[in-house]
């Protein structure tokens, strides 16, 4: 196990270090001059050639990018061009807010979507599996963005059950102001999960063991929720960490319509004043999450299931 764990996060070095070049180079094509961009038409020219300098944006690309990995190393992600700030301290102010709604909306929708998915395949061909089909289905069509907008026009201007913007103070408070985002983002994700926990459990249900299990007159519940949903769970483990990077794209969406911080909003508005620090730190930083919700899916699976040891 720990010579599987040493190879995935080596693994995950590789992969951020690859992504977090391309997203360099990316942002350092954008046509334009981004120094005028962020500084306006009035700057001086004096101005623009000190943040040029301050940027390093008068190097050549490959020194732009040594200096940022160099920067990075030390911790140091640049300095935001507007405020002074340190960039490392704006990023992970924002990241709190945007993890929280990640993580309630993933929990709230893993526990339904597995509940469903696993109550529909113990019931296979009933009124309440068809059911569950046709929700599920009808939860993966519906785009986040649209779910947002919706619940925020219905809970929130019409009925006035939850807050519509903002984040709110305390822990019970904040935890209203996190029902609204994380319902819009989190619905797609139940149906997601509701169909792939039943179609891994109907397989699984199919099994040697399974028959032996019926076999030994074991009840169906034991055998449905300790031998069968393990084994049926691990998809759902792998899904839930690669569809992290779904989650932070979607969380642009709430962030927005809620008029919520986090890095999604910090991305948008950095990318519409070209300030580079904040955008390539924002971008490092949700990489590295993507990177890491991966390799420790993968690590669980691997706990899970020990044939994943040997497999990569």
């Amino acid at each position: 196990m720990f010579n599987f764990a040493l190879r995935r996060f080596a693994l995950a070095a590789l992969i951020l270090f690859v992504a977090v070049t391309l997203m360099f180079l990316m942002i350092r094509a954008v046509p334009g001059d981004p120094v005028q961009i962020m500084l306006g038409p009035r700057a001086t020219p004096e101005l623009q050639a000190r943040l040029t300098a301050e940027l390093a944006l008068d190097q050549p690309i490959w020194r732009q990018l040594v200096i940022f990995y160099g920067n990075m190393m030390q911790g140091d992600l640049g300095t935001d061009v507007f405020s002074g700030r340190s960039v490392t301290q704006i990023v992970f102010q924002q990241l709190p807010f945007t993890l929280e709604l990640i993580f309630a909306s993933i929990l709230w929708s893993a526990a339904l979507g597995i509940g469903l998915g696993a109550y529909a395949a113990a019931h296979p061909n009933t009124l309440i599996d068809r059911s569950v089909a046709v929700l599920s289905v009808s939860f993966v069509a519906a785009p986040a963005f649209v779910v947002a907008l919706l619940s925020l026009l219905l809970f929130a201007v019409q009925l006035q059950w939850f807050p519509a913007i903002g984040v709110g103070d305390g822990f019970w408070e904040r935890l209203d102001h996190l029902v609204l985002p994380a319902f819009a983002i989190g619905l797609s994700w139940v149906g997601y999960i509701a169909r792939l926990v039943r179609a891994s459990m109907l397989e699984v249900l199919g099994e040697h063991h399974i028959r032996t299990a019926r076999a030994f007159g074991l009840s169906e519940r034991r055998i449905v929720m300790v031998y069968a949903l393990r084994i049926a769970v691990l998809p759902v483990v792998t899904v839930i960490g690669v569809g992290m990077g779904f989650l932070l794209s979607a969380a642009v969406f709430a962030e927005i319509v809620f008029a919520r911080p986090g890095l999604g909003k910090l991305v948008i508005d950095s990318i519409t004043t070209r300030n580079y620090p904040i955008v390539m730190g924002s971008v490092l930083i949700s990489t590295g999450l993507f990177v890491i919700s991966t390799a420790v899916a993968d690590l669980v699976n691997a706990w899970l299931d020990p044939r994943a040891r040997t497999s990569t």
